[in-house]
């Protein structure tokens, strides 16, 4: 299991991968693995769409990564549209297929849930489904965590409260929401620790490789932009093949520096492109 590997070596690299919408196009995301298992990660988390629209490609994918790739890997559920067959009825299929580890989210609200139905919902929180899943199932679970606070928290404090509670129901390790500010990171694990926060923690780092992507980051994550990384967009935004090579070299920056302070792992959210994946490792000190 994944938090075994934690306690192991430092740091764990990981990478995260999506399931393709369209059923044809199943068998890139394979050759994306393929590629990936050459980078000699500790184990690939798989996405899981909103109210679980995915979950039967989440599951074979993962079931790829473990069987075909050999390697560990995490498969992402959400609490959202869940109901407890549903529940029942994924963590059978993800041990069917030797997955033992998952990531619990609240997730994102399906685009076509009503209002009554999201007011009704069984779940309310990620913390729902993992106190379920400790009590009810042998899985190794992670966690998401916000080194720059929940877009629906009041403030630190109150982030950090609810971060710690829900570990408490029986979360293994976490997993950062992207951030481009290494010190942001810092302020959170100095905070967390001060809390007793004590499980190991992934950096999750997104490559910046396009103008577009940025904006689209920043608003679906609520990331801060820090002076650095916006003038390079700035610079590079007419040449996409200099803006590529530069997001590149920005993510391996981070990397190398949160290894250079210890962290615990570093989790690269890869949007299937092994490529990007490939030339970020190559620079940086993993």
């Amino acid at each position: 299991m994944l938090k075994d590997i934690y306690k192991q070596k430092k740091p764990v690299l990981s990478f995260e991968v999506f399931p393709p919408k369209k059923n044809d196009e199943i068998y890139n995301i394979y050759k994306t693995l393929d590629t990936l298992k050459t980078l000699s990660p500790d184990f690939i988390s798989v996405t899981y769409g909103a109210g679980g629209s995915n979950s039967k490609k989440t599951a074979a994918i993962a079931a790829y990564i473990k069987n075909i790739c050999e390697i560990e890997p995490i498969a992402h559920m959400t609490s959202v549209a869940m109901t407890d067959e549903f529940l029942n009825q994924f963590v059978t299929e993800l041990n069917a297929k030797g997955v033992h580890n998952v990531l619990a989210l609240r997730g994102d609200r399906p685009k076509d849930m009503s209002d009554e139905d999201y007011a009704n919902r069984q779940f309310y929180y990620a913390e729902d489904i993992i106190r379920i899943l400790h009590e009810k199932s042998n899985l190794c679970i992670a966690a998401a965590c916000y080194p720059e606070i929940h877009p629906e928290s009041d403030s630190r404090k109150s982030d950090l409260h609810y971060l710690k509670q829900k570990i408490e129901s029986g979360v293994d390790f976490l997993i950062t929401q992207m951030f481009f500010d290494n010190n942001r990171f810092y302020e959170f694990m100095n905070l967390a620790i001060k809390e007793g926060i004590d499980i190991p923690v992934s950096a999750g780092i997104m490559p910046i490789t396009s103008s577009k992507q940025l904006g689209t980051s920043v608003s679906l994550s609520g990331s801060s932009v820090p002076h650095k990384l916006s003038t390079l967009v700035a610079q590079y935004a007419e040449s996409p093949e200099d803006m590529q090579k530069a997001g590149i070299e920005y993510a391996a920056e981070q990397i190398d520096d949160l290894v250079k302070n210890g962290v615990d792992g570093i989790h690269i959210y890869t949007m299937n492109n092994a490529a990007t994946a490939t030339e970020i490792l190559k620079l940086c000190s993993l």
